[in-house]
């Protein structure tokens, strides 16, 4: 049996799993956004973070389902940089969407969402995406994810909104001052992953009223925003995927016993469900 190369790439992280037979080897490397990343760059990771975890292993056929991927130019991109380290494969890149969508739903229809680093959504008939609400990106959107939520613990900082409590446990978890965030924020690499940091706060002082009303907020404006655009939301149910889903997962819950909607799967990664999905293929 031919092997095969599967890959779930976020902003933070990609996971990859290589299937020889019944056999498989999982690697993380980091993400591999084209909005992030030049096609350089990404060779680059494949080079020194890929290919010494598949050792001589090189599969006949690669999926790569990655954020930012359901725009061409940036399909374009990440094809060219896998091809050029992996010459003899077939290589399949789609939207990190699309992945989340055939691990949530297999061939059934069904609402996928993604709620991670970043956030996004649609309506999966189980064959292809029907219809999506963008997410926007994490300046203009992105709502209920680890990028939003953790600004908003931000905001509740540089603005003093928390109690004395909250405001001396964020000191002691995260050391750090307005300077230091704002430089962050504004000129380093990568803002959003690392806003997304700061949402651990929340998951780490459950219990707050403070804390619970920026989680609940977030996840009430994924829904108005997004959920409620697709009408099949009322008959079908809405599968989540991402850390904070899996890590907010009570909340989904409440929400959804809230507005008598029907929650089907909450799963940490999407990965074990594109393994079966391929592996049946």
């Amino acid at each position: 049996m031919n092997s095969i190369l599967i890959a779930d790439s976020g902003s933070s992280k990609t996971e990859w799993c290589l299937l020889d037979g019944a056999k498989k080897k999982m690697i993380d490397t980091q993400g591999l956004s084209p909005y992030f990343l030049s096609g350089q760059q990404i060779e680059k990771v494949l080079e020194e973070e890929l290919l010494p975890g598949i050792k001589n292993k090189l599969p006949a056929k690669i999926f790569f389902y990655g954020t930012g991927c359901s725009n061409p130019n940036n399909v374009k991109i990440v094809k060219q940089a896998i091809r050029s380290v992996f010459k003899h494969s077939e290589v399949f890149v789609d939207h990190d969407l699309m992945g989340a969508a055939k691990a949530l739903c297999g061939n059934e229809k069904g609402i996928a969402c993604i709620l991670g680093t970043g956030t996004n959504s649609c309506y999966y008939n189980g064959k292809k995406i029907v219809k999506n609400s963008p997410g926007l990106g994490f300046i203009l959107g992105d709502e209920g994810s680890g990028a939003y939520l953790g600004k908003k613990v931000i905001q509740y900082y540089l603005y003093g909104t928390f109690d004395a409590d909250l405001m001396d446990r964020f000191d002691a978890k995260f050391r750090t001052n307005a300077s230091d965030i704002l430089e962050n924020v504004y000129k380093k690499p990568l803002p959003n992953k690392y806003l997304a940091n700061y949402a651990m706060f929340l998951a780490e002082n459950r219990g707050h009223f403070m804390i619970e009303n920026i989680i609940e907020d977030g996840f009430n404006d994924f829904f108005f925003n997004h959920i409620y655009k697709y009408r099949e939301s009322w008959t079908m149910p809405l599968n989540f995927t991402g850390s904070i889903a899996f890590g907010f997962k009570d909340v989904l819950k409440d929400l959804c016993n809230s507005y008598e909607l029907q929650l089907g799967k909450v799963i940490r990664r999407p990965m074990e469900g594109l393994i079966k999905f391929h592996q049946e293929k």
